[in-house]
């Protein structure tokens, strides 16, 4: 009875502090119940800081300028700079706010964890040419691992942007050039980033980024304006977000570039008609980098108060970097030039999802993990596999895959064996330590031939020395005798080889953000080093390591056989050596067009047909608007024919073909639907679209007949008010290896 007595008053007592606890503290509540009873206890100045966003950079910066914002609940947001990979500075921080500040609100960490953080994987460009979302969901699901044990609660991927100009330097962190793989994609990287329990410790929230527009950039130029018309904007630019938000993606980061006229970061039409009141998104939206600002020199907003004011209530909830929300949205809610409801609606946003991630009963990462929770077995698996998968050859004259009994081999270029090269843009935590290049894959996959490696020349021409004079550059030749002896260093070891492997590409840096590029040939004088190296007479075999579809024309002339390796990651020497040897074969396929020149750009397949098509492919004087290689294309160690498309009709039409293996090895193929709405009521169509794709792998001799539905997914398109609608008409179908080849098939509904 006593035992009994006691239970019932611990119980008691436990009831009494469970009731003392605010409901905002109290897991057992809704996440809306919680957030509206601590939004209820904050003052303007905490509310207006969970809208605020700085950069941590431990060793740069004075630890102690944190302390006073966090504490005063002045900021609610940190980004990671890239020196930040020791989760106990982001735990310190934390602490502060959740245990020195009034309401102990916990602090969200923010990183661009692009393509891996300590595992680094080949780029997403790289990743969209293995034509498999699953495989990517189980990359970012390694990511999201590395990245919460890093103290890294959010990641601003991944980058929904579609790329139609390789000039602009972020293509290599797109998907490509097609919406509807682009989408897959998106999907995937949300699923692999958040799971099923954003919250769970292995999980962090996923952001999608640039809304909207942000690639269409004028010339290829970082941060510029745009001009894509609702209709594109909604069936080409939009749909990948919407396959993100579908996912349930947490956040959205608001795009730097300007769209007739109006920054995205102020644009009520994508933040607010678009992703709140059309797509029922939820999460919040974060700005780019100081890009609230920036409306002001777009000439958008006429000071700091302006341009807070017209971001935050077009729908972005946090400013990344730059002050104008803290500075100026107290003052303007108490003058009346904003509303209290739209700062407590972005408020209410962002205190949703630290609810969703848990962080007010998990705000800490276990610092001691840290280190092996890096760069794991699975994750070498799985680097090792993308990266070969994501290869795409270009051409091979009956050289690939070369003999294992080959015994002088010449590995040659700058990037034979580049570790950090090989890293790319946007490498997170990636350590040069880490990454096997590819001369010392193929040392590793023929270990008695004798492998001679030789850079040749610089990646750029570095040893020149540049001076202005009067306003002209001049340029000091001195330095070319050393450099035209190294490439005869290159010259004698190829002589003496059995085969050349040329490593070439650009540098990581000439990719990513602010990395445009005017012209698209190889840096440098890595032409001269292959033209020099091809004359010698000995096989060639190019590997390119890129971050962008390059001009390769000369590259062709020079090479029996050319393999895009793109900048494949910590894996990619062993990779490249299994397909360069047999032991595994190309499967990529190209998500982004190779132009013949740049004068042709853009060269993206799903252009729109003209009134006049009979002269399109004319319409240069001298030079074909057709890609050198298209969107798609890919070689392999064997081939594919395809038999004509038959359509059947019924209770669900049909489209198939027949694909057969005529040649002598067993190969993947990625069999690819494309359709043409030939009449559309609200606009024209593109001449092609890529609707659906199926995996085939065939033995030599061996048929397979492959099916796709012809439902109204397939066949429709996003109508002006943004609902999905198939109009009754006529059609045409491919089933195809690749875009703009192969006859179609006329189909009616």
């Amino acid at each position: 009875m006593q035992r009994r007595c006691i239970l019932i008053a611990a119980l008691t007592a436990a009831l009494l502090k469970a009731d003392d606890i605010p409901v905002y503290r109290n897991p057992s509540k809704t996440i809306e119940e919680r957030t509206e009873d601590l939004l209820s206890r904050m003052t303007q100045a905490e509310k207006v800081g969970q809208l605020s966003q700085g950069v941590l950079r431990p060793g740069v910066a004075d630890p102690n300028a944190y302390i006073q914002p966090i504490r005063s609940g002045a900021i609610g947001s940190y980004i990671l700079g890239l020196n930040s990979d020791d989760p106990a500075a982001r735990n310190t921080l934390q602490e502060i706010a959740t245990k020195q500040s009034r309401l102990g609100i916990p602090l969200i960490f923010g990183f661009d964890t692009i393509h891996g953080l300590r595992t680094v994987f080949p780029i997403p460009l790289a990743i969209s040419c293995t034509w498999d979302p699953a495989l990517f969901e189980k990359l970012e699901a390694v990511a999201a691992r590395e990245s919460r044990a890093a103290g890294i609660d959010w990641v601003f991927g991944p980058m929904c942007d579609l790329a139609r100009d390789p000039r602009w330097g972020r293509v290599a962190e797109t998907f490509g050039e097609d919406p509807y793989l682009a989408s897959l994609f998106a999907a995937a990287a949300v699923r692999g980033l958040q799971g099923q329990d954003p919250a769970a410790p292995d999980r962090v929230a996923a952001c999608l980024k640039h809304f909207a527009g942000y690639s269409a950039a004028e010339g290829g130029r970082d941060y510029n304006h745009t001009n894509v018309p609702e209709f594109a904007m909604r069936n080409l630019f939009l749909p990948a977000f919407h396959a993100g938000v579908r996912q349930g993606a947490l956040s959205v980061m608001s795009a730097f570039n300007a769209n007739d006229g109006i920054p995205s970061t102020a644009s009520r039409f994508l933040l607010t008609q678009v992703l709140r009141d059309e797509w029922k998104f939820s999460g919040f939206v974060v700005s780019d980098w100081e890009a609230v600002y920036e409306t002001i020199p777009w000439g958008f907003a006429a000071d700091e108060a302006e341009a807070a004011r017209r971001s935050l209530t077009a729908g972005t909830d946090m400013e990344m970097v730059s002050t104008t929300y803290r500075d100026t949205l107290p003052t303007q809610v108490s003058e009346g030039r904003l509303s209290q409801a739209s700062i407590d609606a972005s408020v209410r946003r962002v205190l949703g999802v630290k609810f969703k991630l848990g962080l007010f009963e998990r705000p800490f990462t276990d610092a001691k993990l840290f280190r092996s929770a890096m760069v794991q077995s699975d994750g070498l698996a799985l680097a090792r596999e993308a990266a070969a998968r994501s290869c795409v050859l270009l051409k091979n004259e009956k050289l690939l895959p070369l003999e294992r009994s080959l015994m002088r081999i010449a590995v040659l270029g700058p990037l034979a064996n580049d570790r950090d090269e090989m890293l790319g843009t946007w490498p997170g935590h990636g350590s040069a330590a880490d990454v096997v290049t590819l001369a010392e894959g193929i040392r590793a996959k023929i270990p008695a031939a004798r492998v001679e490696v030789v850079r040749g020349c610089p990646l750029l021409e570095t040893q020149r020395t540049r001076t202005l004079t009067d306003g002209k550059v001049v340029v000091d030749e001195s330095a070319d005798d050393a450099r035209t002896a190294t490439i005869e260093n290159a010259v004698r070891a190829a002589s003496q080889a059995e085969v050349c492997i040329l490593a070439l590409g650009e540098p990581r840096g000439w990719t990513g953000e602010n990395a445009s590029r005017a012209r698209l040939g190889l840096t440098g004088r890595q032409q001269q080093l292959l033209d020099a190296v091809a004359a010698t007479g000995k096989p060639v075999v190019v590997v390119l390591f890129c971050g962008r579809p390059l001009q390769l024309t000369t590259v062709l002339d020079s090479a029996q056989a050319v393999l895009v390796a793109w900048q494949p990651g910590i894996q990619g020497g062993d990779a490249i050596a299994d397909l360069l040897f047999g032991d595994a074969a190309p499967s990529g396929r190209l998500t982004m067009s190779f132009p013949i020149d740049v004068g042709q750009l853009p060269v993206y397949y799903n252009r729109y047909n003209t009134g006049r098509p009979v002269l399109e492919m004319v319409n240069y004087r001298d030079l074909t608007r057709e890609a050198l290689f298209p969107f798609g294309f890919g070689l392999t160690y064997t081939s594919f024919s395809y038999e004509p498309v038959q359509i059947k009709t019924g209770e669900t039409d049909m489209a198939s073909a027949l694909i057969t293996n005529t040649g002598t090895r067993e190969g993947e193929e990625i069999v690819q639907l494309y359709i043409r709405d030939m009449a559309c009521s609200e606009g024209a169509r593109p001449q092609q679209e890529l609707r659906g794709f199926e995996r085939v792998r065939l033995r030599p001799g061996e048929s397979r007949e492959v099916h796709f539905k012809l439902t109204d997914e397939v066949l429709g398109f996003f109508g002006r008010d943004g609902n999905w609608r198939v109009e009754p008409g006529s059609f045409q179908i491919w089933i195809a290896p690749h875009a703009q080849t192969g006859t179609p098939a006329s189909y009616s509904r």
